[in-house]
């Protein structure tokens, strides 16, 4: 089944330069080249599998694009920067984006971080539905792993499909602690090379989520010095 991939940034020679890489990888694109224009496709029902959102743009730009899709979607979004310090990544982490890359970017790294993030989201996000039903409980904390739902004292948290991957990881191995490094190379499948900020983001996402407390955490411990476990109850 072909992939459709919605591309949104204001240059309108960036967007035609994406969507010529990812048509000649099988890909469909949509095209938009401000965050309401986004919105708009995306209200219409139009099938999208993924998002790539440029930052800076007039008009609704990337960061408030994002937030408003997170409201209601949960599916994969790349955001696209021509800033590279660390603090613009954390943004984009924390806004709800799954993945950055930041201009200029080689269209080889974006279209294999484009299927990279299909491919999680496919075989282990909201989509996937050929796993036998397996329920995880850790205190009030369940996860439904066949309809990837997540609940905290019964109530249902909703989680990006990264979030909800390192989730998991923890919960089926309540009580062990993995490292930052082991933490990224299973839920991202790549080597682990400057992940600290990438996996504490996340981290912090899914506690200001399950817990009551973030600051407090009941179920989300950090080991200092070694990792994260998410506390056997």
């Amino acid at each position: 089944m072909q992939n459709t991939i919605l591309v949104c940034d204001d240059e309108r020679e960036i967007v035609e330069a994406i969507s010529i890489y990812l048509e000649g990888e099988g890909f469909r694109t949509i095209k938009a080249y401000d965050g309401r224009e986004a919105i708009e496709i995306l209200e219409t029902g139009e099938k999208v599998d993924l998002i790539i959102m440029d930052v800076m743009m007039p008009g609704m730009d990337g960061i408030h694009a994002t937030l408003k899709i997170r409201e209601k979607m949960d599916i994969p979004i790349i955001i696209l920067s021509a800033k590279s310090e660390d603090n613009d990544k954390i943004l984009g982490l924390n806004i709800g984006a799954d993945d950055y890359i930041s201009k200029p970017f080689n269209p080889l790294e974006l279209v294999a971080r484009v299927k990279s993030q299909l491919r999680r989201y496919m075989q282990l996000g909201n989509i996937a539905g050929n796993m036998s039903q397996a329920v995880f409980k850790c205190g009030g904390l369940t996860i439904n792993d066949d309809n990837k739902e997540v609940f905290v004292d019964g109530e249902q948290i909703r989680l990006t499909p990264i979030e909800y991957n390192i989730l998991l990881l923890l919960v089926k191995n309540a009580g062990k602690v993995f490292s930052i490094d082991e933490i990224y190379e299973q839920i991202w499948n790549e080597e682990a090379i400057g992940a600290d900020n990438t996996v504490a983001v996340h981290i912090r996402h899914i506690r200001e989520k399950i817990e009551i407390n973030p600051r407090e955490p009941k179920y989300l411990k950090v080991v200092w010095g070694v990792g994260y476990k998410i506390e056997k109850q």
